[in-house]
């Protein structure tokens, strides 16, 4: 349209072109040459007039992309972006917290912006990969049975779950817990109620374990109990690869920080039984640190406190054991280093394929590690036998002392072994009552606890997972019905003890 009107006009201007004065068409930034025709000046300059807009869009156009470029240099994939607010906080990203955040994106993939800060994404000193692995159903108290039956089922149907690719590598040779006269009662009445819930065991005597496990030497045993399905062990760093990356997929985002504290919201208008200030409290954002040394903050609507064996610690930030009240009394989870030894049988008369986990009365407890003659094994230490949780270094004295007298005595093979590798760990031991603490504080109301499984959480932990996503979504327990794991036990000290800890 422009160049037809400017082809219309042309004629026009070059009537009047003479009366059109020199200085009236000269720009600032064109000099005509001299004695340039009237018209093909006229032309010049109408040419001019179309190529300015043009070259001025042109030139934007330009930049534009230049600062694109430039973006596209500095961007980055939106779910590794810092998260400064957040609808469910997790703090701790082992297999419990990427389990929760799991269940969390699952159930609601767009509706919960979900967090996960774990400082060391490596997780080099970790519980969870550190553990060994186990799965039973032979606890004492029938909430544990029922998230480890929940847990074999999840790892039955795991490819389902997490995907294809998933291999937990699952070995199905049991358990076999072992008894002496005067425990042998509480063990068979244990059996039983796990058998009610669904488990699948037998009690042998000690003449029955000798004929279908001949390597065993049964001087002092009554009794032993034998998982016969839904038990074993797996690999505990698989579990934990597949929850963090299914909830990366669906929409979880996991940042690399440490959480050094918490900023607390009152609302003075609010009365609440618990402050003896009569002010409601609740905690509102997490300080953490970045790995670069720089602070900041997580707005939260809800906190899920699952690091593990610094959860006390954590917990402690919030005033949790130093404030008044309800909040006098700490999370009472804390670090206990336990130490794992892989040695092999000299002979090849030790035990075979079918070997289960095996746990003597004294505690301790050895597996098979693989085909090659492999096993691990260990025990732990009594109370005033606790190690320095300092630190992950092996006392290997511990195992000539403490853990190779009982393998030796329980399995004549075992007299002739070699220490071939060991590691330590770190258990997130609750040392009120040595069982899981799950649910929400009674005092904050957006703060919930998945931690303090004393060595048996990572079989609990898809149990566990869904267990908070529910309490998140539907403000109660649907499966399982955790409430007797809740924090006011502790409130009220009535512990629940575990007859069958490890």
């Amino acid at each position: 349209m422009l160049l037809r009107r400017t082809s219309s006009n042309l004629r026009f201007l070059a009537k009047n072109v003479r009366k059109i004065s020199v200085s009236s068409c000269v720009r600032k930034d064109v000099v005509p040459p001299e004695d340039e025709d009237p018209i093909k000046r006229t032309i010049r300059i109408l040419k001019d007039d179309i190529k300015r807009p043009i070259q001025r869009y042109k030139n934007l156009w330009e930049e534009a992309k230049r600062e694109s470029a430039s973006l596209e240099d500095l961007e980055v994939d939106p779910k590794k972006q810092f998260q400064s607010h957040c609808d469910v906080l997790v703090i701790g990203g082992g297999a419990m917290g990427s389990s929760a955040a799991y269940w969390l994106k699952k159930r609601a993939r767009e509706g919960l912006n979900v967090v996960v800060v774990e400082k060391d994404p490596t997780y080099a000193t970790a519980s969870t990969p550190l553990s060994v692995g186990g799965l039973r159903q032979q606890f004492s108290i029938e909430e544990n049975v029922m998230m480890s039956l929940f847990g074999a089922e999840f790892l039955r149907n795991i490819k389902q779950e997490l995907g294809d690719d998933v291999d937990v590598n699952f070995n199905p040779y049991g358990y076999m817990m072992l008894a002496s006269e005067e425990g042998a009662e509480t063990l068979i009445e244990n059996s039983k109620m796990q058998n009610e819930l669904g488990a699948r065991n037998e009690i042998l005597t000690a003449e029955q374990i000798k004929r279908k496990f001949p390597w065993i030497n049964t001087e002092g045993i009554a009794v032993g109990c034998h998982g016969l399905e839904k038990e074993g062990w797996f690999d505990p760093w698989s579990l934990l690869c597949a929850f963090k990356n299914r909830a990366i997929e669906y929409g979880a985002h996991y940042t690399q920080a440490e959480v050094v504290g918490f900023q607390i919201e009152t609302d003075e208008t609010t009365m609440s039984p618990h402050d003896d200030f009569g002010h409601l409290q609740k905690l509102d954002k997490a300080i953490v640190k970045m790995p670069n040394g720089e602070l900041r903050t997580i707005k939260f609507a809800i906190c899920v406190l699952a690091a593990g064996a610094q959860s006390g610690k954590i917990a402690k930030m919030a005033n949790i054991g130093t404030g008044r009240g309800v909040l006098n009394v700490p999370l009472p989870v804390e670090p206990r280093k336990r130490f794992v030894y892989c040695f092999k049988c000299q002979g090849d008369n030790g035990p075979g394929l079918n070997t289960p986990l095996t746990i003597d009365p004294s505690n301790t407890y050895f597996r098979r590690d693989g085909l090659g003659g492999n096993y691990i094994g260990g025990k732990s230490p009594c109370a005033h036998e606790e190690p320095n949780c300092d630190n992950l270094e092996v006392d290997h004295d511990f195992f000539d002392t403490h853990v190779w007298p009982h393998l030796a005595n329980r399995v004549p093979a075992f007299e002739a072994i070699k220490v071939q590798n060991a590691w330590a760990g770190f258990y997130e031991m609750n040392t009120f009552d040595e069982n899981g603490i799950i649910g929400s504080h009674p005092y904050y109301p957006n703060l919930m606890f998945a931690t303090g499984f004393s060595g048996h959480g990572i079989q609990q932990s898809p149990a566990v997972g869904k267990a908070i996503m529910e309490l998140i979504v539907d403000a109660q327990y649907m499966s399982i019905n955790l409430e007797r794991l809740g924090f006011d036990r502790i409130i009220v000290n009535q512990p629940m003890y575990e007859a069958n800890i490890v």
